[in-house]
């Protein structure tokens, strides 16, 4: 039986949630497998990377055929394009997780280490899944409240990512410690970048209810990597 234009629509938004949980899930598995130096798993991460792109791919073919088929008009086609755009920014959050399982089996022959640079990534890798996990329930819920919540956290991801940065340059100036901050710099860069991301699915999440697009204007969207 075909399914009507809404059930589609929904279907779709579901993809997405669950989309969510598989970032998630790959989130916690490249800091697990960084903070044990634990190579096995972040194989794990790199080979669970395809599901992601798999229900990318999933969705945006989803949206592709309701275009094809259908003319939404309004508040549908912004749930439509919204739904496009969330898509994309979940799957570019899975890629950076890939990165730091790839930089985890790098570490592998360093002997370094950092307390406070692991103890700073891990404090940016809980605040970036409590993002992910705001900005996806405030797209669910279309709260836009909920959504400008992210411009807070997203600051304290950055301080964090800051205070990374720091210790890294204090780290000595042998080959392997630079070595190793060089990559640690690149981790920080990547989780806090997830964040960022977050920060974009909660700007979609304004558009969605307000039909306006903005920017957070306190929320900082570098350059990509």
């Amino acid at each position: 039986m075909r399914l009507s234009f809404t059930e589609e629509l929904a279907q779709l938004e579901a993809s997405l949630q669950e989309e969510g949980d598989l970032v998630l899930r790959a989130l916690r598995s490249s800091l697990n497998a960084l903070a044990r130096g634990d190579e096995e798993l972040a194989d794990e991460v790199i080979s669970f990377d395809d599901q992601v792109d798999a229900r990318y791919m999933q969705i945006e073919e989803g949206v592709q055929s309701l275009l094809a088929r259908q003319t939404p008009v309004a508040a549908d086609l912004r749930l439509v394009l919204a739904v496009l755009r969330v898509n994309l920014h979940l799957e570019r959050m899975a890629d950076y997780c890939v990165t730091v399982a790839k930089l985890t089996k790098l570490m592998g022959n360093l002997n370094v280490t950092d307390d406070a640079i692991s103890r700073s990534i891990e404090d940016m890798g809980q605040r970036a899944e409590q993002m992910i996990r705001v900005a996806l329930d405030a797209f669910a819920s279309r709260d836009a409240k909920k959504a400008e919540t992210l411009v807070e956290l997203d600051e304290l991801i950055d301080r964090a990512n800051r205070n990374a940065t720091e210790d890294v340059l204090s780290l000595g100036d042998s080959p392997e410690e630079r070595e190793y901050g060089l990559r640690m710099l690149v981790v920080s860069r990547c989780v806090e970048r997830i964040g960022d991301h977050a920060v974009d699915i909660g700007e979609q999440v304004v558009y969605l209810v307000t039909g306006e697009f903005r920017e957070f204007s306190d929320a900082s969207h570098p350059a990509e990597l």
